[in-house]
């Protein structure tokens, strides 16, 4: 796939981001990873034919390499065919692949190498710490992070001896000879979930990877509108849950029996009915108390979870939205549309990775 040949000055990692339109956050995502110390690295920026300051904002940066991405492959994606040329002029013995929209806290870097190279790990991947802004992400976001969590468990991911794989590309640290030996982004050029297909394919190659949230080392603010909110995860939501309807459902039937039993006891006790109202309170403190534990496994403020329950039926719009978009096949994302992507029938392939679901 066009491999560098490495020189006794090369770098140790190679820091890769993929960047379409990221004028907004991606000064800050180079002056953090920019001011990294305890390693050599370099940094490349793959500008997918930005539109706006991207390019130019890159360039301030003098140890910023800029490189464009060739003409998009027809069924690739674009994201891919941008991390595919950043892995071609990368000249690392390791590769970090991060968007532009993630922080990187000082010492990150060279923390995750050493993480790595102590459990003999060929890929390391952390979810980052996720920046809300607003009632709509601080409702919603729990919501989705808390199913990711229990749809894909750090546990078994990085248990050599399941199957289950998965990886957030966001940020994503491979050692150079295991991305090459399963064909890189090549391989999955033209996925959608390309992320988990990766780390699937360097867990069946026999390498061990490492997953778990990261907040230590990274934080990013993945959306800065709904509308942006709505499009990304119309793009990943069917292809990240196996039964995407069934779990549509089942969080919009939660919503209904907290507001309802908390709406029931309100009413029965204001009138004086003590018994039923006692029955119906006792109904929704529990529900409530079971989305709570469920939702701390997603890592948020409790502001965040404190308003969950209203994240449920969002959640839920997002999944049948999510649905109806790869029904019609017709998929959406930053500009580009993605006509029956060959990610339309991934849910089962996901299926087959996680084994963890996610319950009422």
């Amino acid at each position: 796939m066009g491999k560098p040949h490495p020189s006794s000055d090369s770098p140790l990692v190679s820091v890769i981001i993929p960047a379409r339109n990221e004028e907004a956050s991606l000064a800050q995502c180079l002056e953090s990873l920019a001011s990294q110390t305890g390693l050599t690295f370099e940094i490349i920026v793959v500008d997918d034919a930005s539109t706006d300051h991207t390019r130019q904002i890159a360039q301030t940066f003098p140890q910023v390499n800029v490189v464009d991405a060739p003409p998009l492959p027809p069924g690739w994606t674009g994201k891919n065919n941008a991390l595919v040329a950043g892995a071609k002029t990368a000249r690392g013995k390791w590769l970090l692949f991060t968007d532009a929209d993630t922080f990187h806290h000082p010492g990150s870097l060279a923390r995750s190498l050493s993480e790595a190279e102590q459990h003999s790990a060929a890929l390391l991947s952390y979810s980052p710490e996720q920046e809300v802004r607003g009632f709509l992400e601080n409702a919603v976001m729990p919501v989705i992070f808390a199913e990711l969590a229990c749809t894909y468990r750090p546990s078994e991911i990085c248990n050599p001896a399941s199957r289950a794989a998965a990886a957030n590309g966001q940020y994503l640290l491979i050692t150079r000879q295991a991305y090459d030996a399963v064909g890189g982004h090549t391989a999955v050029a033209t996925s959608l979930l390309e992320d988990v297909a990766l780390a699937k394919a360097v867990k069946d190659s026999g390498h061990r990877i490492l997953f778990r949230f990261g907040g230590d080392a990274v934080r990013t603010r993945m959306y800065r509108s709904f509308s942006q909110l709505r499009e990304g995860w119309a793009k990943n939501l069917v292809l990240l849950f196996p039964s995407p309807l069934r779990l549509a459902t089942l969080r919009l039937m939660e919503f209904l029996l907290i507001v309802g039993s908390a709406t029931i006891a309100f009413v029965a006790i204001s009138r004086g009915n003590y018994r039923p109202g006692s029955f119906a309170a006792i109904l929704a403190v529990i529900m409530i108390a079971r989305l709570l534990r469920r939702i701390r496994k997603a890592h948020f403020s409790w502001t965040s979870n404190a308003l969950a329950p209203f994240g449920l039926p969002i959640f839920s719009y997002l999944l049948l939205r999510s649905r109806l978009s790869y029904k019609k096949g017709l998929v959406t994302w930053k500009g580009r549309t993605y006509v029956s992507p060959p990610g339309h029938n991934a849910t089962s392939a996901v299926a087959g990775v996680a084994l963890g679901r996610a319950r009422l």
